[in-house]
């Protein structure tokens, strides 16, 4: 029966992009490092792919839950932002890797008011569970923010930042320094 109660359980990870799948990039207008703003910005960080072979390999279902508020702010377009996601796609099929799902937030409360799918909520988590039946126990969200953290958490998902503890001292759980050291984690974890 374990066997069997094990085969039947739909498992995923949902990563966050900028700064876990994607280098973010200087703005010098913002003086601050974000989301890229043109395709030719964007470039995969190292180990990328294998990490997400190897989450693949381990039957996980991959998915994209992603903020990305610069249209709201004025600082891309639509179509620049499709051209971006276009350019993540190409990346990942050249590495042999596809996503079950891309869930990305247009919004900003700021400039367009409250949303339901903003991180830190839950909704595009919830949205990937009725759609394709995950045991949400079973699953994890890897992020490099807070939001990602508590959105995971909110959900019931295990959770794994990316980068250094926060200097708050907030509890975020496990910490790993890039995707191949969190994708290690979940894969040993599976094992156990």
């Amino acid at each position: 029966m374990g066997i069997d109660a094990c085969s039947r359980v739909t498992r995923a990870v949902f990563l966050d992009r900028d700064g876990v799948l994607n280098r973010n990039v200087w703005n010098p207008a913002t003086r601050a490092y974000e989301s890229p703003l043109t395709p030719d910005q964007f470039a995969l960080l190292p180990n990328v792919i294998p990490a997400l072979q190897l989450l693949r390999d381990h039957g996980y279902l991959l998915f994209l839950i992603s903020n990305q508020p610069n249209h709201a702010k004025g600082k891309a377009s639509m179509q620049t932002l499709d051209a971006i996601h276009g350019r993540l796609v190409a990346l990942l099929a050249a590495g042999d890797v596809s996503f079950a799902a891309y869930y990305y937030c247009f919004h900003h409360p700021a400039f367009t008011g409250e949303c339901v799918c903003r991180k830190p909520s839950p909704y595009f988590i919830f949205k990937a569970r009725d759609a394709f039946g995950l045991d949400l126990e079973h699953c994890w969200m890897v992020g490099d923010r807070e939001t990602d953290i508590a959105c995971g958490r909110a959900a019931g998902t295990r959770t794994v930042r990316i980068g250094e503890m926060p200097a708050s001292g907030l509890d975020v759980g496990i910490v790993a320094s890039d995707l191949w050291s969190a994708t290690q984690l979940i894969t040993r974890s599976l094992r156990r």
